[in-house]
């Protein structure tokens, strides 16, 4: 059985580049986003456009940039679990946290999933979905969500402050 220590080294580049992916969000880089991805990729995003192929992906996140004032993610990374030695996949929630604001807009927490698949001696991502975390029906599980991503925004500034 393989250790503990071993099975989280492994998770590194998974958790960085699924991190590197929304810091690219977060600095309105499209360019750089498409960078980590594979030729082929895909991508889903919050409301359900689906973009093929890292040029259409470039494009499309660039036309997003620069018709919307776009949030800044901050994220908790729930699973990372690998399929094979070359793919692995990443399970996360995210929040949204609107320009001029301090915190999230529970409207717009979301469900992620990024497929991972190493190319060379890289990693890349195959798919990016967004999915909303709408709980329909079930309000105290916005709530619950909202304030675990509230907590994680806190427990960031407080480590930048150390």
């Amino acid at each position: 059985m393989e250790n503990i220590q071993s099975i989280e080294s492994a998770h590194i580049p998974i958790r960085i580049l699924y991190h590197q992916l929304l810091e690219l969000w977060n600095q309105r880089n499209a360019e750089a986003m498409a960078d980590l991805m594979t030729d082929d990729a895909n991508v889903v995003g919050f409301d359900g456009i689906q973009i093929n192929k890292k040029p259409e992906i470039a494009r499309i996140l660039r036309q997003i940039f620069i018709q919307h004032k776009t949030s800044t993610y901050v994220s908790i990374v729930r699973e990372i679990r690998f399929l094979s030695d070359s793919v692995a996949i990443l399970r996360a929630v995210a929040g949204l946290i609107p320009r001029g604001r301090s915190d999230i807009n529970p409207a717009s927490n979301g469900v992620q999933t990024m497929i991972a698949q190493k190319v060379g001696e890289e990693w890349k991502i195959s798919l990016f979905q967004n999915t909303p975390a709408a709980y329909h029906g079930r309000p105290e599980m916005t709530l619950e969500l909202s304030q675990e991503l509230s907590a994680a925004i806190s427990k960031s500034r407080e480590m930048a402050d150390k």
